[in-house]
């Protein structure tokens, strides 16, 4: 099984080299409306792929594979969010005539949100999940300590990797339908099974050291925040924050669905979710 779904027959492949010297490969499918999805930590361009699946008959949806991950290709780290922020301006620039909505989760919920801060006239609204404006506590902590494992040269062996990032992943109803899990449980070993202990360190460092408390106060771009109620990696009230800092910000939360239950678990009730956003940013223009 592929760590990934795979996106639909209509989907285009592109390659675009940024001048920061970034080559990124970016997907698009579907017509309409354009929509810039950024995937989370240790995720390629796949990550949305049910997402794509359900939105392209009404959206244009583009997403690419970020620093860290997949096949794109960067200049050494360390890596800012800015510079994370600069990759999804170059994306919007190249395929979405300057302008899109931009929706990320996780790690791309931060850079959703750097570049709104960052980029303001070439986001029409964001729509960061499972996201927060500053990483503390707890999803603090177990980040660096996935962090400072892999410094220290401990590799997972692979019959650990689904059991270990599973239950970060989706609920416990997800997890405790034996078919669900039969399929979570090969996905998430192909999935981080020789995956370069360096990427994830990079990527997460860049994370921690994102706090964009201040800036969000002033951002002129409407946010969208989702949150979902049982999300361990990035709890509700973390999310919640986000949309609170915002001028213009509205919190929505989604109730039985995990960090990434967008993808394998409940993909129609995120789309569903999408959906009922961009209808309302349809209405206002």
């Amino acid at each position: 099984m592929s760590a990934y779904p795979a996106f639909g027959p209509g989907a285009e492949t592109h390659e675009l080299t940024t001048k920061d010297g970034v080559t990124m490969r970016v997907v698009i499918e579907g017509t309409g409306p354009d929509i810039v999805f950024i995937p989370g930590g240790d995720t390629p361009a796949e990550g949305y792929a049910q997402i794509f699946a359900r939105l392209t008959g009404s959206f244009r949806c583009i997403a690419y594979d970020p620093r860290g991950a997949g096949e794109t290709s960067a200049p050494p780290p360390p890596w800012s969010m800015s510079d994370y922020a600069r990759d999804c301006a170059a994306v919007i620039d190249a395929f979405c005539g300057g302008k899109a909505v931009v929706c990320g989760l996780s790690l791309g919920g931060l850079v959703t949100q750097a570049t709104a801060i960052e980029f303001p006239g070439k986001v029409r609204m964001a729509i960061p999940m499972g996201t927060a404006a500053y990483i503390d506590g707890f999803t603090r902590d177990w980040m660096q300590a996935e962090i400072d494992i892999r410094k220290a040269g401990v590799i997972l062996p692979d019959y650990f990797l689904a059991p270990h990032y599973a239950v970060y992943a989706f609920p416990a109803a997800a997890l405790a339908d034996p078919g669900l899990w039969g399929e979570i449980k090969q996905a998430y070993t192909a999935r981080f099974s020789g995956r370069d202990p360096r990427d994830t360190i990079d990527q997460w460092e860049a994370c921690l050291a994102f706090d964009c408390r201040a800036a969000l106060r002033t951002c002129p771009v409407p946010f969208r925040v989702i949150g979902f109620s049982e999300d361990i990696q990035t709890p509700p009230p973390m999310c919640r924050a986000v949309a609170d800092l915002s001028p213009d910000g509205e919190y929505h939360e989604i109730a039985g669905l995990g960090h990434v239950s967008l993808s394998r678990h409940k993909p129609d009730v995120v789309a569903g979710k999408l959906k009922e956003i961009l209808g309302e940013m349809l209405v206002r223009g």
